[in-house]
């Protein structure tokens, strides 16, 4: 456990530096058997998930700041631990005041050892000291407590505590390949719980490595939140059409276009290394016979690669804050700033003005993001449907079970029975 704590830690380091965190665990030292290395990202998205919490934590720990980064949060990697794992708190103990030693100096050893026992002791007057401040109270930081108070006034708390909770493994049955009803016997041959949700997903009961569930090689199903899965469906593709997906990598909404209909997809990415994401998942999923292009280009840019005939559907899956899939993605609260809000309505206000014009009149443009800032989502349609009078917002009707506003939809709290992450959709008709 000593090494996992050490290189978690480094991992949540290396996310303050600047990095995603899948980046920062890519650079994990070898930790053998496998478990050994899901324990490292288990450790590293908690401490994320409630940094908050516990660096206020720390800090009333301590008499003094801890002035050393590696050693405040190797203390904070194991209050997460001794508060949200079962590992036996001797044990966690034990092998942080020996990472301390082994990764920051001899001389910390006492010192961690200290503050751990001293919490051990003192846990529930030390939760309730640090509750007055709402970063240790909600783990986000203030700018995005108060953007998402401000917004949603009646729901800012259960937001940012779904935001916190864990979220399920839910996958998609590609119905090209099998059906929900076999693929959830082959999933109860191997002991393996699951549970249907929405109109093709199962939900698996213990989250484990996807390339371990039956059906993973044979392209029976992709790993997608149950609130992306109703982009395909939203957008009304039928057989023949013409589609654009843009920004579309990692290709999980252009896989369900072709799983639903046989269109003519084209889909877009400025990344080349993402758009070779979306050829992997397409062939995966046996999908590589249908009608689909992969081209590399910026969708706010289009006379770079747009052959000048219009689409009948356009899909604009747009950057921005993921502030709706932080239970997926808790780093994501601590890398971005304030202002990167605005900069993400800019970048997202350049791809919708670009991407209206290759529609036909009568066509449908769906414009979704993971966010739940209003500036980005029901803020930015408004203000360009004001702008473009030929484009109507049409009404959306989600499935039962989904806690939503107008288009946004809520993250769901983890009991909830549909159990989904904070998408934002606008389904535009050109009149």
């Amino acid at each position: 456990m000593q090494h996992e704590q050490t290189q978690a830690a480094l991992a949540v380091m290396r996310v303050f530096d600047g990095a995603q965190l899948r980046d920062a665990l890519a650079l994990v030292d070898d930790v053998s058997p496998l478990r050994g290395r899901t324990l490292v990202q288990e450790i590293a998205y908690g401490t994320l998930r409630h940094w908050g919490t516990l660096d206020a934590l720390v800090g009333r720990l301590a008499r003094k700041p801890i002035a050393d980064p590696l050693l405040r949060t190797l203390v904070a990697v194991a209050l997460y631990q001794l508060d949200h794992t079962r590992a036996p708190a001797f044990a966690v103990v034990d092998r942080a005041v020996a990472a301390a030693g082994a990764a920051v100096r001899p001389a910390a050893k006492a010192l961690v050892n200290a503050l751990l026992r001293r919490y051990l002791r003192e846990r529930d007057a030390l939760h309730a000291a640090i509750l007055e401040s709402d970063v240790a109270r909600w783990s986000y930081p203030q700018w995005w407590i108060d953007r998402v108070r401000r917004d949603y006034p009646a729901q800012w708390q259960a937001i940012l505590g779904a935001g916190n909770a864990r979220a399920p493994l839910t996958l998609r049955v590609n119905r090209r390949v099998t059906s929900r009803e076999a693929l959830a016997e082959r999933f109860a041959n191997a002991g393996i719980a699951v549970e249907p949700a929405g109109d093709c997903a199962l939900v698996v009961g213990m989250p484990r490595p996807v390339r371990e569930l039956p059906g993973f090689d044979e392209g029976a199903f992709a790993v997608q939140d149950l609130a992306a899965q109703l982009a395909a469906p939203l957008l009304d593709v039928h057989d023949g059409m013409r589609v654009l997906d843009a920004c579309a990598a990692p290709g999980g909404k252009t896989t369900h276009l072709l799983e639903i209909a046989d269109a003519d997809v084209i889909a877009l990415d400025i990344d080349a290394r993402r758009l070779a994401r979306i050829g992997e998942n397409v062939a995966r999923l046996r999908l590589g016979a249908r009608g689909i292009r992969l081209v590399e280009g910026d969708a706010g840019n289009p006379q770079t690669w747009w052959d000048s005939r219009p689409f009948e559907r356009i899909l604009l899956d747009v950057p921005c804050t993921a502030s709706g899939v932080v239970r997926r993605h808790p780093d994501g609260k601590w890398r971005h700033r304030a202002g990167d809000v605005e900069r993400f309505v800019r970048e997202q206000a350049r791809l919708l003005a670009a991407a209206w014009p290759l529609l036909i009149p009568g066509g449908k443009l769906l414009y979704v993001t993971c966010s739940v800032f209003v500036a980005e989502n029901d803020a930015q349609v408004v203000n360009f449907v004001a702008q473009h009078p030929d484009a109507l917002r049409e009404t959306l009707n989600f499935p039962r079970g989904i806690v939503h506003c107008d288009g946004q939809l809520l993250p769901s709290p983890e009991a909830a029975s549909h159990n989904h992450d904070g998408f934002f959709y606008a389904l535009l008709r050109k009149r």
